[in-house]
């Protein structure tokens, strides 16, 4: 049960700075309460009250809410309109989906002058034959009825059949009332049921029982299921005793899925290394991989990890033998077809991929060379030194005789270079801007022979 406390109405009134004696609007909805207390000594000033969606099943402590103006008891347990007279300024009340059956309760709202709307939508009462006429004639300061506006004709026409409406609306009443009792009464035999310790004691066994066996208990689980089932899937009428029911039921459906959650979960380890020592390999978080070897002498473990994982979820540890990364909690194994060397292993992360790269030198075996670019094979032969390329690896070359080897070299005879060359410009020498011409070798200079200008 959900009390009214001083702290939930603080909490309810944070726009008022947590202070309560001059609150004048408090929402109490959806808190399960199922009394209605304190509020009318706490919160003098209040205009506003919502307690819609509760269990509250009685009207009370309501009646020094002098200032009070709407009050809205949707969804509630309540069954008679009562304790209202003190709320002077009260000018709307919502009842929507209650279990209003004594309609004539309705008649201790005529002290509220001013009230101006009323809800009683979803209500047994609002089924009896007359139950407008009923309303409206006994409230005259009433204007809206159900979200509907009360005519003036409407009002003088219930008000000239009141005698023979109200006769009939008290019959109707008491129909109700019997059958009231008798849902009561049922409702009480249920809970006897319910409640009788044999019955709970036989329960407490099977539960041990099923708590021992993993058999009976994925029995018991079904049978859980079935009951489950059966409780929503059976018929009741809606009275304030089954929606309380299914309150409750609800509310030990949440307790026990806590206490399941606080106790320890004590999961079965599954085990990465047998007992004989054999390294198992293990996929927990189930993700793909691939482990290829490149040319370095090294094994390339990609690991693809999810994308928007943070890495501080990530644990690796790399062993001679395997490599163990660890994902939220779950496993990765994989066992490595040779030794590697822990010390010289790398970690890499794709900022884009957020793929995981391992880096694993291997222990042993010897360092292959990298693969030379696409180079003929060339066999050369010398008096004191003979030197001989290796071809790439994967490639077929021709064996050659070492003693043909000289006879190779004159395959291709060599060509002799042409006799004509590029045709080159002397550079001619200035002196005076007269440009001196070539000299050649039969010239003779003759003294007597002035120069030409």
């Amino acid at each position: 049960m959900v009390r009214i406390s001083e702290d939930l109405i603080r909490r309810r009134a944070e726009h008022n700075n947590g202070e309560i004696f001059s609150l004048e609007e408090v929402s109490l909805h959806q808190q399960d309460i199922e009394k209605i207390e304190y509020i009318d000594k706490w919160c003098r000033d209040l205009k506003i009250l919502y307690l819609q969606n509760n269990l509250i099943p009685k009207i009370e402590n309501v009646g020094r809410l002098k200032k009070l103006e709407y009050l809205n008891l949707a969804l509630n347990n309540i069954e008679v309109i009562e304790n209202l007279e003190g709320c002077e300024s009260l000018q709307k009340l919502d009842l929507t989906v209650n279990f209003v059956g004594m309609l004539s309760s309705v008649e201790s709202l005529k002290q509220n002058l001013h009230l101006r709307e009323l809800y009683l939508v979803g209500n047994p009462c609002t089924e009896f034959h007359g139950y407008r006429q009923y309303v409206v004639a006994h409230l005259p300061q009433l204007q809206w009825l159900d979200g509907k506006e009360i005519r003036r004709g409407e009002r003088i026409q219930a008000l000239q059949e009141l005698d023979a409406v109200r006769r009939h609306v008290l019959e109707q009443e008491a129909e109700y009332l019997k059958k009231r009792e008798k849902q009561k009464n049922s409702g009480l035999k249920e809970t006897e049921k319910q409640e009788d310790p044999q019955i709970n004691q036989l329960l407490s066994e099977n539960q041990n029982g099923t708590d021992q066996n993993p058999e009976s208990s994925s029995k018991a689980h079904t049978d859980t299921e079935d009951e489950e089932r059966e409780f929503w899937e059976k018929p009741c009428p809606f009275t304030p005793e089954s929606r309380l029911e299914a309150h409750r039921h609800l509310e030990d459906k949440r307790r026990a899925k806590e206490k399941e959650r606080e106790k320890p979960k004590n999961k079965t380890s599954r085990s990465l290394i047998t007992a004989d020592g054999r390294v198992l390999n293990v996929n927990e978080p189930k993700l793909d991989f691939s482990l290829t070897e490149d040319e370095n002498n090294c094994m390339r473990l990609d690991l693809h990890v999810y994308r928007h994982m943070d890495t501080s979820l990530l644990d690796v540890d790399v062993q001679p033998t395997y490599v163990r990364v660890t994902v939220k909690g779950k496993v990765f194994q994989l066992v490595l077809p040779a030794e590697v060397k822990p010390d010289s292993s790398t970690v890499q992360r794709s900022q884009t991929t957020g793929h995981l790269l391992l880096i694993l030198p291997l222990a042993h075996g010897e360092i292959k060379p990298k693969k030379p670019t696409a180079k003929p094979t060339s066999v050369t032969s010398n008096q004191n030194t003979k030197k001989e390329t290796r071809a790439a690896p994967g490639r077929e070359l021709l064996e050659v005789d070492p003693g043909l080897a000289g006879s190779l070299a004159n395959i291709v005879p060599k060509v002799k270079e042409p006799s004509h060359k590029p045709l080159q410009l002397p550079q001619p020498h200035q002196c005076c801007g007269v440009e001196e011409r070539p000299v050649s070798k039969d010239f003779v200079d003759n003294p007597e022979v002035p120069p030409l200008m």
